[in-house]
């Protein structure tokens, strides 16, 4: 009899079981699809407006607010519709890469718009179908037409500007390179910042005199008619660089909307002839920069990095600095020329640092390098690299340092209100040499 009971209680504990899996599985079911249904993303304000923005920009896009492999795609945003594509392929459940590292990162890779198109960068590639792309400005439609080139030749280069044999200073390579964004016919430009904060060299702090090796570099593209009527200035662009060797030029429009890509092809030159290279300054020719100030920092920061990966198994560098701009919506406005059309881009852009200028590590270059293999080009560079980060897992740190809408104009033309500032936005030549020299013998009382 109890050998009986002990079969049945088996029994019927064999066909419980079952039964209760089964209805545990529906609760949870049915509460996934509740809290789906009820679910109400939060509110996220505004602290930055770009200006000219439409007020009825409020629609937060999916990019800056979830993961990268998000499966939901915007409608009707050529640029949301295109990345959206390019994540799948890149999701690492999909792939089977759970670390969301790109596969083989040494490897070239052409950027594809579409399954199956490779395009050259003589080649117009298809893009998805978006209502209102006749309407877009010329300069939208032929940034969009030419998006998936990442790669043009080089018209000049410096393969030599970073070896040891190239210095007299016995430095096995530079502590900072600027890289500085400028087009050919802004010589004055140039000249003003050669001899002033952007002297290539060894530089000194300004406070403990460590200082470090500076190397500068200008970013250019190519400027003809293509571009608008420029005089030909290559022979004399080929004179200034015999001169002073700083030059790196490749064969693309040297446009606004083009600046993303002095980015993506200064980072492939600094992987393959600068990649020890400790911090990079990416700036536009027309800010000025305390570069010793810039180099106190930079040491400090380099200093409190090396006694931390002493205790933690952290290599890597995450520095990215600059005059950051949170929640910042596209610029709806047609008659400026930051304007990002809705049917282009929809939503809120990443934080970004913007303005002129920005400071990173070398290592963190040289991760921007392979992971903006999977951002499409945007045609703003700074919120570009804004993405790139936001890709990375990592956000830009604000400095007040850095005055990317410059100081108050009472204080412009008195030298100790510059005490502080790290970079200040904007200045013709002809104030660089000026403010340069205020700077070289500033008021004990400041």
């Amino acid at each position: 009899m109890g050998k009986c009971c002990k079969c049945n209680s088996r029994l019927l504990c064999m066909c419980l079981l079952p039964c209760m899996m089964t209805g545990h599985l529906l609760v949870y079911i049915l509460v996934s699809i509740f809290v789906a249904i009820t679910y109400t993303p939060p509110k996220i304000s505004v602290h930055y407006v770009a200006p000219g923005t439409s007020a009825n920009s409020s629609v937060l896009a999916s990019h800056p607010l979830h993961p990268f492999w998000n499966l939901r795609l915007e409608d009707s945003a050529l640029w949301n519709q295109m990345q959206h594509a390019l994540d799948r392929r890149h999701n690492p459940i999909l792939t089977g890469n759970t670390s969301g590292i790109l596969r083989n990162p040494k490897r070239k890779r052409v950027s594809k718009i579409k399954d199956g198109c490779f395009p050259d960068c003589m080649a117009q590639c298809s893009f998805p179908h978006v209502n209102g792309f006749d309407g877009f400005p010329d300069q939208m439609k032929a940034f969009v037409r030419s998006m998936h080139c990442r790669e043009y030749p080089s018209l000049i280069s410096q393969p030599g500007l970073c070896r040891k044999n190239n210095s007299s200073l016995d430095l096995d390579s530079p502590m900072l390179v600027m890289a500085i964004k400028s087009q050919v016919g802004n010589f004055e430009n140039r000249q003003a910042i050669r001899e002033t904060w952007g002297r290539s060299g060894l530089v000194k702090g300004e406070s403990n005199k460590k200082g470090g090796l500076v190397r500068t570099v200008f970013l250019l593209g190519r400027q003809d008619s293509s571009t608008g009527p420029h005089p030909d200035l290559k022979n004399l662009l080929q004179l200034e660089n015999q001169r002073f060797g700083d030059i790196l030029q490749w064969d693309f429009r040297d446009t606004f909307f083009n600046l993303t890509l002095k980015d993506l092809l200064f980072w492939q030159w600094f992987q393959k002839y600068c990649p020890k290279a400790t911090f990079v300054f990416k700036g536009d020719d027309d800010v000025f920069v305390r570069t010793g100030a810039l180099l106190d920092y930079l040491n400090k920061q380099w200093d409190e990095h090396k006694l931390w990966r002493a205790y933690t198994n952290e290599t890597e560098m995450n520095l990215f600095v600059g005059d950051v701009i949170n929640n910042a919506m596209p610029n709806r406005e047609p008659s400026t020329k930051y304007y990002i059309p809705g049917g282009f881009y929809k939503g809120a852009y990443p934080a970004y640092a913007g303005g002129g200028g920005v400071v990173y590590s070398g290592s963190l270059a040289l991760r921007l390098k392979r992971v903006s293999e999977r951002v499409h080009l945007f045609p703003i560079d700074d919120v570009y690299l804004g993405m790139c980060l936001h890709r990375l897992g990592l956000s830009p740190s604000h400095h007040p340092g850095f005055l990317t809408f410059d100081l108050p104009e009472g204080d412009r033309g008195k030298p100790c209100a510059y005490k502080s500032v790290l970079l200040v936005h904007r200045r013709t030549p002809n104030e660089m040499l000026t403010l340069w020299r205020w700077l070289q013998n500033l008021p004990d009382h400041c």
